[in-house]
């Protein structure tokens, strides 16, 4: 029975920067299959950080540049920011109907003759 490749966690945190988070690119960097990669993000807590920080860091870029077409008068952007960011104030596209204090919401039917 041939034997597994052994990784080090060090090797993963090692190629995890500039990847964006992207699992395949991970793996390819350490020389395994996705599912290896994956499997080591999941059960090493220091893997784990440096991959959310990694995901983190490129939600930051994605957010920077945003902001700079909502700046720019970006009218698309401007929407899209609004719909998620600007929910709380009513800019969502779809809206929750909850009945009293967040309840259920109670519908009566009543059928005229």
């Amino acid at each position: 029975m041939p034997n597994r490749p052994q990784f080090t966690t060090n090797q993963f945190i090692d190629a995890i920067p500039g990847t964006g988070g992207i699992i395949s690119t991970i793996a390819k960097r350490v020389g395994c299959q996705w599912h290896t990669a994956k499997k080591y993000i999941d059960n090493y807590p220091t893997i784990k950080r440096a991959y959310d920080d990694e995901v983190e860091l490129i939600l930051d870029l994605a957010e920077t540049e945003l902001l700079k077409k909502v700046r720019e008068g970006d009218f698309a952007a401007v929407k899209y920011y609004l719909s998620t960011k600007g929910a709380r104030r009513g800019f969502a596209e779809k809206r929750e109907v909850t009945g009293l204090d967040g309840g259920s919401l109670i519908i009566e039917v009543k059928e005229h003759d």
